[in-house]
């Protein structure tokens, strides 16, 4: 357990928008065919996308940057396939530069950027924060940087924000396979969930003077259906053993420090959150 933020650090959720995609990706064979129902049908789905910025008396430290303004359209980043499966909508207000803005903060001004995995919803930003410390698991990495020298255009890794990130020559740390809870400031520790969801899933942990315990879980927790019991893997996933212990993992360390659990993208929940625009947690 790490110990507490000292009083006047303040956590932001800016809303960034939302998704659309099959329920299936989110719930894998969440609602499968049988022999008197074969033509079960398929649901789409709405989902949230934000991001968290906690701004620290070490530094301001930010968890994921969303999907990039440009990743839509018929010039867009994402492809025509990817953009029919998963389409993204926001505001221009709803952009991670402009809620930055909306709170008098520059992605100049950013000292870590905590990316939880590189999957188009999470990362597409990455490529403002040219002062920071992008902090990454290992594998994720690496994993990303092959489908990028490979020339996939297709899927969760867009290949035109992995562009950006390397002519931009970010800042990258990377977390290893065997490293477990690292602090990264008084209050604030870096979970290293493994792989599961992604080739490498990193989480936040945080402890706040009022609010108390905070496990920004991410992907390795879509939503509260997900979490369970019975724990309920995604459609989209690359290690279901790893993923499964990721989530009982995250149970036990939230009953041991009495801490919440934000998911990755559960409408509910995210409707509860106090948002950028309304105020922030201490």
């Amino acid at each position: 357990m790490c110990n507490i933020i000292k009083p006047n650090s303040k956590l932001y959720v800016m809303d960034n928008g939302s998704m659309q995609m099959d329920k299936n990706w989110m719930l894998a064979m969440h609602n499968p065919a049988t022999v008197k129902n074969p033509h079960t049908p398929t649901e789409f789905v709405e989902f949230p996308i934000y991001t968290v910025l906690i701004d620290h008396p070490e530094g301001k430290i930010l968890f994921d940057t969303a999907c990039n303004p440009e990743s839509m359209g018929p010039q867009g980043r994402w492809t025509e396939a990817t953009q029919q499966m998963f389409p993204y909508s926001a505001t221009e207000e709803c952009y991670l530069p402009n809620r930055l803005e909306q709170l008098g903060v520059d992605p100049k001004e950013i000292k870590f950027v905590v990316a939880s995995h590189l999957h188009l919803d999470h990362a597409g930003c990455l490529e403002l924060f040219t002062n920071a410390t992008v902090i990454v698991h290992e594998d994720e990495l690496n994993g990303t940087l092959q489908s990028y020298a490979r020339n996939q255009k297709e899927g969760a890794y867009i290949w035109a924000d992995i562009d950006a990130w390397i002519k931009n020559d970010l800042h990258w740390k990377t977390i290893k396979r065997n490293e477990d809870t690292i602090k990264l400031a008084e209050g604030i520790n870096v979970l290293n969930f493994g792989s599961g969801h992604a080739w490498g899933m990193l989480g936040l942990h945080v402890h706040l003077p009022e609010t108390g315990g905070i496990i920004l879980a991410s992907d390795a927790i879509y939503t509260a259906e997900s979490y369970g019991p019975p724990v309920k893997p995604p459609g989209i996933i690359y290690d279901s053993l790893g993923y499964a212990n990721t989530v009982e993992r995250i149970r036990r360390l939230a009953y041991e420090t009495n801490s919440q659990v934000w998911f990755g993208h559960d409408a509910n929940q995210f409707q509860q959150f106090r948002k950028s625009t309304e105020g922030y947690y201490e």
